[in-house]
C-alpha cells in the first residue's frame, strides 16, 4: 500500500475480502498504513529523533498502568 498504492486493483480487494476481511477492516488497514507513511516522512523531514530504550520502556509502563489519560484524568 505504501510503495505502490496506485497499483492496488479490484482483484487485490476481492482477494482480501475472500480471506474474510470486511470493508471496515480494509479501510482501517489502509488508513493505518497511510498515517504511518505520513508520520515516518514527517519525522524524517523534520529531524525528530528516536527515543532511547529507557524512554520507550517508561512510556510502555505508563501506558500499561495509566493508559492514554493525562495524569489529571487518572
Amino acid at each position: 500500500m505504501n510503495r505502490a498504492s496506485t497499483t492496488i486493483s479490484r482483484d487485490d480487494v476481492d482477494a482480501v475480502k475472500a480471506a474474510g476481511w470486511t470493508d471496515e477492516a480494509l479501510y482501517d488497514a489502509i488508513t493505518v498504513c497511510a498515517l504511518f507513511n505520513f508520520y515516518n516522512k514527517w519525522i524524517d523531514a523534520t529531524g525528530v529523533s528516536d527515543m532511547s530504550a529507557a524512554a520507550y520502556l517508561a512510556s510502555g509502563e505508563r501506558l500499561a498502568t495509566r493508559g492514554y489519560a493525562s495524569p489529571a484524568e487518572v
